[in-house]
């Protein structure tokens, strides 16, 4: 690479575009190579003649908003579809801007998805990114401090994050609750990965969630059905009434024929879990077969707990992610981001999405190898 300047936007949607045009194995975006259930998509041409073509209800197809409230024993009063997680992050946004006076900032923890960042500055907010302790961990002492000090109004967390892949655990999920009760600030649970997990399933304080707790999920990934964007808020009713008068001015309702194909076979298939229990299996093998290659390549893991990603230290020899980026994919036509994208200090980074078939990750490590031997 001559010294290439880092282009601006999204680099997710840069190395991604380079596939799409180009061709190349894409383990830049988050986009599963997994078909999605086939019994959905046979609901989906089931239902295409019914009439189930004009605007759902604002709040969300009803059948649908029964299968959300049943399954996490809530009223459904309490939940909001929306046009995917990221509609429901932009939402809140929204929301809290209306209802707080001054300035305030947003903090969310190293390396942080691009939304986030993003959002805070479409929302001319200021946006803090904090870097986790070595192993992981959060020192709460020291973040209540940062909170205090640099009037922190809005956190959110991911779990299993992206890139990072880290489940927060319960002890870590109720301070933080606590902690936003304490000090006043709102809490977003960034829960879209919550299902594909490895070892032990997430922890979220649902039943503990009060007036500033926002919870944001999704069908995209569980399903792998990320071009339906069809997501929800959970929160508490009054702030769902909030919300809702927004979203009639902004995204309306979500398209009415995948609400109704997701209700009926959420209704029908128990909740997709045999087909989640499958996609788990194979996130988790491919995870392992990539850190295994990776690892013996010189690359440093850092540990996920779940979720679509692996984020790699590079290797000795290589001291630039985005000039990895860049030459892996001119040289071996495989796409992975940068990890600048999700953390200015993460130079040495990169994040590979292994939502893909074993034989594309099979075929990634392969050139990998080679881009590295050659190098």
């Amino acid at each position: 690479m001559e010294n290439m300047e880092i282009p601006k936007g999204s680099l997710i949607s840069f190395m991604s575009n380079k596939v799409k045009a180009q061709g190349g194995l894409n383990l830049a975006q988050g986009i599963p190579a997994f078909e999605p259930p086939a019994e959905l998509l046979n609901i989906l041409k089931n239902i295409a003649t019914d009439n189930v073509h004009q605007y759902a209800p604002g709040r969300g197809n009803q059948m649908l908003l029964q299968q959300l409230s049943q399954h996490y024993k809530l009223g459904a009063d309490h939940f909001l579809v929306v046009n995917g997680a990221t509609e429901a992050i932009s939402l809140v946004f929204t929301y809290l801007k209306s209802k707080e006076t001054g300035p305030f900032t947003v903090l969310a923890f190293n390396p942080v998805y691009e939304s986030y960042l993003n959002l805070s500055g479409i929302f001319q907010l200021p946006f803090m990114g904090v870097d986790l302790e070595a192993d992981q961990s959060i020192d709460f002492e020291k973040l209540a401090k940062t909170l205090h000090d640099h009037s922190v109004k809005l956190v959110i967390i991911a779990s299993p994050g992206n890139p990072l892949g880290k489940i927060w655990s319960k002890e870590e999920v109720d301070k933080m609750v606590e902690l936003s009760g304490k000090m006043g600030f709102y809490l977003i649970f960034d829960a879209v990965y919550a299902e594909l997990y490895f070892g032990e399933p997430p922890y979220y304080p649902i039943e503990k969630a009060h007036l500033r707790v926002f919870y944001i999920n999704a069908f995209s990934k569980l399903l792998s059905v990320t071009g339906w964007r069809i997501g929800y808020l959970m929160a508490p009713p009054a702030t769902i009434d909030a919300v809702a008068d927004i979203h009639d001015y902004t995204g309306l309702s979500s398209p009415s024929v995948l609400q109704q194909a997701i209700a009926f076979y959420l209704d029908r298939y128990n909740y997709g879990k045999e087909y989640v229990e499958q996609l788990r299996d194979k996130l988790k093998g491919n995870y392992n077969q990539m850190v295994t290659e990776l690892t013996l390549l010189g690359f440093k893991i850092h540990q996920a707990q779940g979720g679509y990603f692996i984020w790699a230290e590079l290797p000795a020899s290589q001291p630039d992610g985005f000039a990895f980026a860049i030459d892996l994919y001119e040289k071996q036509k495989v796409a992975v981001i940068p990890g600048i994208h999700f953390s200015s200090g993460a130079v040495r980074f990169i994040r590979i999405n292994i939502a893909r078939h074993p034989y594309e990750i099979s075929m990634a490590i392969s050139r990998i190898k080679k881009f590295i031997a050659e190098s």
